[in-house]
């Protein structure tokens, strides 16, 4: 098993950042790949970004291009997520998952961290 657990998330006023912090902790060997989703309400999730756990190739939702910016450390058994230039759309709760499978496929995930963006 592993798990994870997300940090970072906050109120913040448009144009601002934040990053977004993922411990990932058991069996952490057995991880593919980690990846951050996130639902606004009233809306389904959706992924953001993805990486790699050991050659770091990183993966976008096309709208998060060139704003935010998905990084690991291995040592820390720690994914990040770099969040900037926040608009008021970007609100949602942000949810870190770890992949034993692939990208396409998430086996653990945590509970999940709000994001507010004010306008």
């Amino acid at each position: 098993q592993v798990q994870v657990v997300e940090s970072g998330g906050g109120l913040v006023q448009a144009g601002g950042s934040l990053r977004l912090s993922c411990a990932a902790s058991g069996r952490t060997f057995s991880i593919y790949a980690m990846g951050w989703f996130r639902q606004a309400p009233g809306k389904a999730r959706e992924f953001v970004a993805a990486i790699t756990w050991s050659g770091g190739s990183t993966h976008y939702a096309d709208s998060m291009k060139g704003r935010f910016t998905i990084s690991r450390d291995n040592a820390k058994n720690t994914v990040y997520l770099q969040m900037n230039s926040l608009k008021p759309e970007d609100t949602a709760v942000y949810y870190c998952a770890a992949s034993s499978r692939g990208l396409a496929r998430y086996d653990y995930w945590g509970q999940g961290t709000q994001v507010t963006v004010s306008s």
